[in-house]
Order: C-alpha cells, then sequence, then structure tokens
C-alpha cells in the first residue's frame, strides 16, 4: 500500500546568504530539494524563481521539486523545465484539466514530472478527471505563501481522499503533503498515504538537520510499517 518515505526539505527555509551550505545539508540528509515559487498574485508573497532554480541545478544532483505557486502556470512551467526541475508541481485552482493534459504531455515527453497542488480548502474531486496523468498530488496542510505556518487540522483527511482517489482509477501518483510537517505530524500524513514530505523550519532551523530530517523519516515510516501489519 505504501510507498517509501522521502524528505523534501524546502529550501525557502534555508539560508540564502549561504545556499551552497543549506544544499549541502539536504543532500547530506534528504532526498529531494522543494523550490517554493511564489509570484506575490497567486499568493500575496515574492519568492525564488527561474533563475535561482537554475543555479539550484548547477550545484545539486538531488531531484529538483518545483511548486508553482503563481497565476499562470501554463506560460512558466516550460521555463522551469530548462532550468532543470525534475518535478513540476502546478496549483489546480488556476488550470483546466485540458491545460492540466497539456502540460503532462510536455512535462513527460521532457522526461520529467508533473505534479498538482491543492490549496486547503480545495476539494480533492477537481483532480478527478486529470488524476491518470499526474506523477504526484500536493496536499497543502497550511495556507500556501508563507513558511513557518502550523498545520491544518484534518489535513491528513485530505490525503486519505486522494489514495480512494487513486486507487479507484488504478494509478499510484506520489502524495506530497507540504507545512507544518515535523516529528509531531509525520505519522499522521503517513498513515494516511502521504509519502513525500516537505520539511522547512523542522529541518532547517533544527539544530541538527540530519537528525532531525532522520527522526521524521523513521517515525513516518514505523506509522506505515504500523498501518501495514494491521
Amino acid at each position: 500500500m505504501f510507498q517509501e518515505i522521502r524528505i523534501a526539505p524546502s529550501i525557502l527555509s534555508g539560508d540564502f546568504m549561504h545556499m551552497a551550505s543549506s544544499i549541502e545539508l539536504v543532500e547530506d540528509a534528504a532526498d529531494w530539494v522543494h523550490v517554493d515559487v511564489m509570484d506575490g498574485h497567486f499568493v500575496p508573497n515574492l519568492t525564488m524563481g527561474v533563475p535561482f532554480t537554475a543555479q539550484l541545478r548547477k550545484i545539486t544532483d538531488l531531484p529538483l521539486d518545483a511548486h508553482l505557486m503563481v497565476s499562470n502556470p501554463m506560460r512558466q512551467y516550460p521555463w522551469f523545465l530548462e532550468a532543470g526541475a525534475d518535478m513540476i508541481c502546478m496549483h489546480a485552482e488556476v488550470m483546466s484539466a485540458d491545460e492540466v493534459r497539456e502540460a503532462a504531455r510536455d512535462i513527460h515527453a521532457a522526461d520529467k514530472q508533473i505534479g498538482i497542488a491543492l490549496k486547503p480548502r480545495t476539494p480533492v474531486a477537481i483532480i478527478e478527471p486529470y488524476i491518470d496523468v499526474l506523477d504526484m498530488v500536493l496536499i497543502m496542510s497550511v495556507e500556501p505563501g508563507f513558511s513557518g505556518q502550523g498545520f491544518i487540522e484534518g489535513s491528513e483527511d485530505k490525503v486519505a481522499q486522494v489514495v480512494a482517489l487513486a486507487e479507484a482509477a488504478g494509478v499510484h501518483p506520489l502524495i506530497q503533503v507540504d507545512g507544518g510537517i515535523g516529528e509531531k505530524t509525520a505519522a499522521r500524513v503517513a498513515v494516511a498515504g502521504a509519502d513525500v514530505l516537505v520539511c522547512g523550519n523542522a529541518f532547517f532551523k533544527a539544530a541538527d538537520p540530519a537528525a532531525s530530517a532522520q527522526a521524521i523519516r523513521s517515525i513516518a515510516s514505523a506509522a506505515q510499517f504500523k498501518a501495514d501489519q494491521g
């Protein structure tokens, strides 16, 4: 039922004055680099973009997970493909089903992966028409826009809804959860079916980021194992 847990630290919480050192921390302890792209329109904040992603590609071989919190993803996703992102995750709220399928064709043709993200109040049913082309579904467990927010209670229920929808469609996309993920919340979302955990402050603000990542991974994996055992 479960896939192996992946830890994806959000570089937004890293040290922007010493980004190479922040990437080294991720490489030593985690699996993906999560890149939060915000345009100041779809969300109120403004963060890194294409040039930053391209520079990250030069200094790490880890998969780059670009989360596009932008109002015009159909225009922007090709830029991030060219910059070297491996996973392009866009928001369902600003895309039609036809647009998702078009983007999926382009992204898959480039041998990369597509994800669709859902804000906390967006129903899971919105992805039903195109879940068969998705490599990942991202459940936002905070309102997108700023790091350091607390986990929204009940977010694990949306993870379970994605699992049920995927099983009904006969597909098995990765399920990522982003927002307030740490040692206290990892087990809840993992048991529900999440297998990619985005960690911001829980990783970069920890006294020992590697130990924190290992603890989160172990807690989530143990919860999966226990659930598998019934």
